[in-house]
């Protein structure tokens, strides 16, 4: 019996297998391409172009940061990281997520191991590293909530939270074509790298 196809052929040329990924598979560039062109809400934003996954990730690192301060670089790589399987499966809303169920929630840990392995990452995040980014990631969906997804500052709190006025003064969603996000992203992930012990 032949077993089906379960490879993406990357654009640097890898055959990542979305079944049994591995580090030696992973790019940043392609992450980063990926995720460039991968639309957060559905594409459901205010704009001219849509807030990409990419886009996502470097506010949520910022935010991680911000709230963080010194913390160790392999940290802020996983922060930035925290949705980096989506350049490959896509980015789903939580409620198509819980629709679907455990399988792609195995399919996301796979990679995510598979992507923290190829950085140098512990494979599985700490559990007080994963509440942080997910503490910044919640703030972020506040922002783009408010900011360009068409909700009231009151729905917003109902579904992400109140948070601090200050903290959310800090941070402004400017909505970009694919390629500059592409890039700031590359460089984002090779300064963490450089810093990583």
């Amino acid at each position: 019996m032949v077993q089906k196809r379960a490879w993406q052929r990357m654009l640097s040329g890898r055959r990542l297998d979305l079944l049994d990924p591995t580090a030696v598979d992973v790019e940043i560039e392609d992450i980063a391409h990926g995720l460039a062109f991968v639309a957060r809400w559905n594409g459901q934003t205010k704009g001219d172009w849509p807030y990409s996954v990419a886009e996502h990730s470097l506010l949520v690192e910022k935010i991680f940061t911000n709230l963080n301060p010194n913390i160790d670089a392999k940290w802020q790589l996983m922060a930035l990281l925290h949705d980096a399987p989506e350049y490959v499966i896509g980015d789903m809303i939580s409620p198509v997520k819980a629709a679907i169920g455990t399988g792609y929630e195995a399919l996301d840990l796979r990679l995510t191991e598979a992507i923290h392995r190829r950085f140098g990452l512990p494979a599985q995040t700490p559990s007080l590293i994963k509440k942080a980014i997910k503490a910044a990631d919640v703030i972020s969906a506040w922002l783009e909530a408010v900011q360009i997804a068409g909700f009231s500052q009151d729905e917003a709190n109902k579904y992400f939270g109140k948070h601090e006025a200050a903290l959310l003064k800090q941070f402004d969603i400017k909505l970009r074509p694919p390629k500059p996000v592409r890039e700031d992203f590359i460089t984002r992930a090779a300064i963490l790298c450089a810093r990583l012990n």
